[in-house]
């Protein structure tokens, strides 16, 4: 996960959340929401290389929808390609450890979505 100040200025990494599978991931999330009083919620959308939407971008759709359900903020998706290539890329300039970088790769790789999401919608709404 990863979250934006108050301004949407700035993307940092947060926190990773275990995936532990339905209602649990859901509460985990919504609980993050909650200590941050975050107005939305920025999902990665795993789109295959020439834009299609494959399974894993379906099984992220259906997802948000659930998200949706337990969430009282906005759940939006964003094209999620590459994120983790670039949060590596990122690391690597920083000179972490192999070790290190598999600790917080994506942590990172959140981060580069939310700032993906943040200058697709520079301008046009409050975070």
């Amino acid at each position: 996960m990863a979250v934006t100040d108050g301004l949407g200025l700035s993307a940092q990494p947060h926190a990773t959340i275990v995936r532990r599978g339905g209602q649990r991931d859901l509460d985990a999330i919504a609980a993050v929401v909650r200590a941050q009083d975050a107005g939305r919620v920025v999902l990665g959308l795993p789109l295959a290389p020439d834009g299609e939407r494959g399974r894993a971008a379906k099984s992220a759709e259906a997802f948000a929808e659930r998200l949706r359900g337990a969430l009282d903020v906005p759940v939006e998706l964003i094209d999620e390609s590459f994120s983790t290539v670039e949060a590596e890329e990122v690391l690597l300039a920083a000179d972490l450890s192999r070790a290190r970088r598999r600790e917080v790769v994506d942590k990172v790789a959140a981060a580069v979505i939310l700032r993906r999401w943040l200058d697709a919608h520079r301008g046009s709404e409050p975070a």
